[in-house]
């Protein structure tokens, strides 16, 4: 691997961290900022606006790096990380930390970047190997980040924060000494239209017979984002764990998630087809979050793991069907539809979650996953209607 690329995947590894690793001590953090013990609210906020903010930003970095180049970008957003981590661990103020996350959202938004200098700097038959190894960054970084952080965290609640400043610092420097710059830059200005994030949902009403399966991604997205909300508290509100057992439930639901997204999901639709993947995906991940509704001891958390990690199979059956329901000049559509409903869902599904949350925190903190089977249960309908065609579904005609 060459040294460009190591960099540019070490960026991706530390973005995930960032995400991760605030879950397992970011309950403990707002109740010594707040001075209060209902903070699920402000978690579904703080979840939210990070999210928002890489919604927001991900079209406008990308563009930037078009006008100044892949580099500059890159080396301004880990400073930026940087100096924001460090910030966040000094914050005394709920304020501070709000800020400080909508930053720490604006500079992960750099994914779009690292994406643009792979596909500048790899030949067309090795993009999706460098892909493929992007994704498997994303994921260790995003299993590191949560152990890491309940491990530092109940040593001291702002040290995941120094060291996430200290490791995005690394970065930069590396970047700065190491990274050349992968293409010259072509355009003079910036295409506005093309900053708007909302742009390609526009595709929902462009495309019949899309709606369904953007409204199964959207609900595929949206549940996903529950485990970041709740998981943290409902973990010490129901067994009492302190930040390193919250950052091992989640490091642990990572690796298997991980092995099972890049392992099964061939010989699962191979076996059961795609539409049938993708049910036996969801029902699988229903069956591990009614046990953990219920669970009174917290192995049988860890327990059901690996039938947790079969729900792996689901999305990428779906993407698969998905793409069969375009025409092949309608694939990049497609694909820009589909991220903005995942982003839109990783906005809205905090927020939602958290007040639920608060309100069955105090009576049964576990109903917060039955809420999420009821969820995922309405996508079931949806594959198949959105699927229900042999036919690729045309564009609509004006």
């Amino acid at each position: 691997m060459n040294r460009s690329l190591t960099v540019i995947f070490a960026a991706i590894v530390l973005d995930a961290i960032g995400i991760g690793l605030i879950f397992p001590i970011l309950p403990r953090l707002l109740e010594e900022v707040t001075h209060s013990q209902d903070i699920a609210p402000y978690i579904g906020i703080m979840t939210a606006l990070y999210a928002l903010m890489q919604f927001i930003f991900a079209p406008v970095l990308g563009a930037l790096s078009d006008t100044l180049g892949r580099r500059p970008v890159l080396l301004m957003s880990l400073g930026g990380a940087a100096i924001d981590y460090l910030i966040m661990a000094f914050a005394p103020h709920l304020w501070m930390l709000l800020l400080g996350r909508a930053i720490a959202g604006l500079t992960s938004a750099n994914v779009s970047v690292a994406m643009a200098y792979i596909t500048d700097i790899s030949p067309e038959d090795e993009r999706a190997r460098r892909f493929g190894l992007f994704n498997a960054m994303f994921g260790i970084g995003f299993i590191v980040g949560p152990v890491l952080g309940g491990l530092l965290g109940d040593h001291w609640l702002r040290l995941p924060f120094i060291a996430a400043a200290v490791l995005n610092a690394c970065n930069l420097l590396l970047a700065l000494f190491v990274l050349p710059e992968s293409r010259t830059p072509t355009r003079a200005r910036i295409d506005l239209a093309a900053l708007n994030p909302l742009k390609p949902l526009r595709g929902v009403f462009a495309m019949t017979g899309l709606a369904p399966i953007v409204a199964v991604f959207f609900i595929l997205s949206a549940t996903g984002e529950a485990y970041g909300t709740c998981w943290a508290l409902w973990g010490s509100d129901t067994f009492g764990w302190n930040g390193l057992w919250i950052g091992l439930s989640l490091g642990a639901f990572g690796i298997c998630q991980t092995l099972a997204q890049a392992f099964l999901p061939g010989p699962a639709t191979r076996l059961l087809g795609e539409r049938w993947a993708v049910v036996v995906g969801i029902a699988c991940t229903c069956i591990a979050l009614v046990a953990m509704a219920f669970a009174g001891q917290g192995w049988i958390v860890f327990a059901i793991m690996p039938v947790f990690a079969l729900g792996g199979i689901g999305a990428p059956a779906f993407q698969a069907l998905a793409t069969r329901q375009v025409d092949p000049a309608s694939q990049g559509q497609l694909q820009g539809v589909l991220a903005s409903a995942v982003s839109l869902g990783s906005v809205i599904s905090p927020l939602a979650f958290s007040t639920l949350y608060f309100a069955v925190q105090k009576t049964w903190p576990g109903a917060i996953w039955l809420s999420a089977v009821v969820i995922y249960a309405i996508a079931v309908p949806l594959v198949f209607l959105g699927t229900r065609s042999a036919c690729p579904v045309q564009p609509a005609h004006a």
